[in-house]
């Protein structure tokens, strides 16, 4: 059976930082950046991203679809 590695790619000027993807994640892959966005967002970025296991649940959480999931089989 292929292990599936995931990848996030947020668009960091719609983030809003709501912090609903963060929760979601079962892996804990994803975090609430220091750095702001040009709104005054903190928005969510890949802070483990060897983790990710592209279940895609931060993408249906997010209320802006500014959460794009990618899955490569290895």
């Amino acid at each position: 059976m292929a292990k599936i590695k995931g990848a996030v790619v947020v668009d960091n000027e719609v983030c809003k930082g709501c912090g609903l993807c963060v929760e979601a994640c079962p892996e804990e892959v994803l975090a609430l950046n220091r750095e702001m966005n040009s709104r005054g967002y903190h928005y969510s970025y890949m802070e483990n991203p060897d983790a990710c296991i592209g279940c895609s649940n931060c993408g249906v959480v997010c209320p802006d679809a500014c959460i794009t999931v990618y899955r490569v089989k290895i």
